[in-house]
């Protein structure tokens, strides 16, 4: 089994920079993909971003390339989500994800097996 843990939301204005972070334990995850997605009010969960099992290759949501980074540590089984010139439409629980079989990046959910609980993001306009 797989705990994951996210740290980092809060409320800031538009323009702003924020780092969520998600912290694995249970298990090595250093051979495994993972991912952030998030869900706004009345809305799917959709996905943001996503990093191999070595962090070389990555994947984004368009709507947040360029502004967005996703990068792992896995000395430390953290993966991290530096967002910058941050909108209200990012408002949103983040939700970091485990894959226990997928070692590739991947935008699809069901991939994913592990869930942490979510940290809120408010932006502010």
């Amino acid at each position: 089994q797989v705990q994951l843990v996210e740290s980092g939301g809060g409320l800031v204005q538009a323009g702003a920079s924020l780092r969520v972070s998600c912290v694995a334990s249970g298990r090595t995850f250093s051979t495994s993909a993972m991912a952030w997605f998030r869900q706004a009010p009345g809305k799917e969960r959709e996905f943001v971003a996503a990093i191999n099992w070595s962090g070389g290759v990555t994947k984004y949501a368009d709507s947040v390339a360029g502004r967005f980074t996703i990068s792992r540590d896995n000395a430390k089984n953290t993966v991290h989500l530096q967002m910058n010139s941050l909108r209200p439409e990012d408002t949103a629980v983040y939700y970091c994800a485990c894959s226990n079989w997928l070692r590739g990046p991947s935008p699809v959910e069901r991939n994913y097996d592990y869930w942490g609980q979510g940290t809120q993001v408010t932006v502010s306009s």
